[in-house]
């Protein structure tokens, strides 16, 4: 494979993932569910990795709910959240501190916060170059415009020996709507999402190694269609919010869409979900940006190595 792929979405699409978001934030910390659970995943698999980061960056990180079980596993590590959304960074915010309380607070109150959010693009990340142990991002790829140009972004912040670890969604997702509106007719895409192992391929080329990827594949029913569609919208799915708003189409099209959904044995809607999780390392380069190689020499007894 390439390692290379298209541009995943128009250049407007960065705005209109922002404005989604900004829409669902008050309420994404009870419609994050399927996120919770990849969040989940990906900590398992972290357990299995010998790392002790002192600086995480969370990409993409929305509300900033991995922030806890990332400082309980690493509580000597500061945290800094990073996300387009400027709502869900302040309903993250609002929402811990009062779930701190008070007393807590004032008893936090001298102490220097391990804690910071950012809104920025995650392709264009506000730290200097070799800062991170850590760059965690679950579930946040998938919106980006260019995946191999970020890739090189979150290189570029990974000091040598430091981790990338995140999750995104692979191709099967929404794979039974797809198919329906595809029968119908023409609507805007819902998604696109890469193949795990063009992911891989693009983390090669953007400087990783070792780079590991698997896939879990996850399946939804819903008696009411409508029902996921919704879900989808306060999620923050530009295209569900698109679909279920009526602006694109009736609600005879999507009668239709429905009747082509195909239903399983109890005569339910399924929506698969492929969860697919990767992680890699940065490692010294092996060639400098300009194209020479590197050349490691073995110091004399007194002296450090050097590079040339």
């Amino acid at each position: 494979m390439s390692g290379t792929a298209p541009r995943l979405r128009q250049d407007r699409w960065g705005e209109k993932i922002r404005r989604a978001f900004d829409r669902v934030a008050p309420a994404f910390a009870t419609n994050d569910f399927l996120y919770r659970e990849m969040a989940r995943r990906m900590d398992e698999r972290l357990a299995m990795v010998r790392i002790a980061p002192t600086r995480i960056l969370d990409a993409g990180c929305a509300l900033g709910a991995d922030r806890l079980s990332l400082q309980k596993r690493y509580p000597d590590a500061a945290w800094l959240g990073v996300d387009q959304s400027l709502s869900m960074l302040r309903q993250g915010q609002s929402t811990e501190q009062a779930a701190l309380g008070f007393m807590r607070r004032l008893f936090h109150a001298g102490r220097r916060s391990q804690s910071a959010r950012i809104a920025a693009n995650m392709g264009q990340l506000p730290v200097a170059g070799q800062s991170m142990d850590l760059i965690w991002s679950n579930a946040a790829i998938h919106w980006l415009n260019h995946l191999p140009d970020v890739f090189k972004e979150f290189n570029r912040a990974l000091g040598v020996g430091g981790l990338l670890m995140f999750s995104t969604f692979g191709p099967d997702t929404l794979k039974q709507l797809r198919h329906a509106i595809g029968v119908v007719g023409s609507l805007p895409r819902i998604h696109d999402f890469a193949d795990m192992h063009d992911v891989g391929d693009m983390l090669v080329h953007a400087g990783f190694s070792d780079p590991v990827m698997d896939m879990e594949t996850l399946t939804l029913t819903y008696a009411d269609p409508w029902q996921a569609l919704q879900e989808l919208q306060r999620a923050g799915s530009v295209s569900a919010h698109a679909m279920s708003a009526g602006g694109l189409t009736t609600k005879q099209f999507w009668h239709q869409v429905f009747a082509h959904w195909q239903r399983d044995d109890q005569g339910r809607y399924p929506l698969t979900f492929e969860l697919v999780q990767g992680h890699a390392w940065k490692m010294a380069p092996r060639q400098h940006e300009d194209g020479r190689a590197v050349v490691n020499f073995m110091p004399r007894p007194g002296q450090s190595p050097r590079q040339v």
